[in-house]
């Protein structure tokens, strides 16, 4: 059986999700639909091709970014106004899918959708929160960087993203 990755809808089945994090599994079976519904993120889920049982989920919402919290390599030659950006808010895999690729899978798929958007709306970065050091090295590992005095919000230039997809 196959994965896709899909809007979410009714009649997924977020009851059994559990990615170790109550804080993302609550956010799931409670507060995505109206997220979504309210036009605040888009929710994209994983299930096994013809199960409605979510396996992993993302989210993405539009966003921007100050010019003076990126590193000055990447503000150079940016304006002094907010740079747009999309944000990938929340990501996260069933407990029983980890080690499946699935996290990457979810990643490569908001990549996807980024770049396609950002081809009639502009978009400068990726941004990632990184609920924690796990999260953080994920992202790091295939290009994200740290916005400095941000925490563990990270950020990737839409035009070096496409790498990811192909690692």
């Amino acid at each position: 059986m196959s994965i896709v990755i899909e809007a979410l809808t009714e009649r997924h089945d977020r009851s059994e999700f559990d990615s170790r994090s109550e804080l993302l599994d609550r956010y799931l079976r409670q507060l995505a639909s109206q997220d979504a519904r309210r036009g605040v993120a888009r929710v994209f889920v994983a299930v096994r091709d013809g199960d409605p049982k979510v396996v992993g989920f993302y989210t993405l919402s539009a966003a921007s970014i100050e010019r003076s919290e990126l590193p000055p390599e990447a503000a150079r030659r940016l304006p002094y106004y907010p740079i747009p950006a999309a944000l990938i808010g929340r990501l996260a895999v069933d407990r029983r899918w980890r080690g499946q690729r699935l996290g990457f899978a979810l990643l490569a798929d908001a990549i996807r959708r980024v770049m396609r958007t950002s081809k009639d709306l502009a978009v400068f970065a990726i941004i990632v929160d990184a609920k924690d050091v796990h999260a953080q090295t994920f992202y790091e590992r295939f290009g994200f960087k740290r916005l400095p005095d941000s925490g563990q919000r990270l950020f990737c230039p839409v035009d070096l993203a496409e790498h990811i997809i192909e690692y």
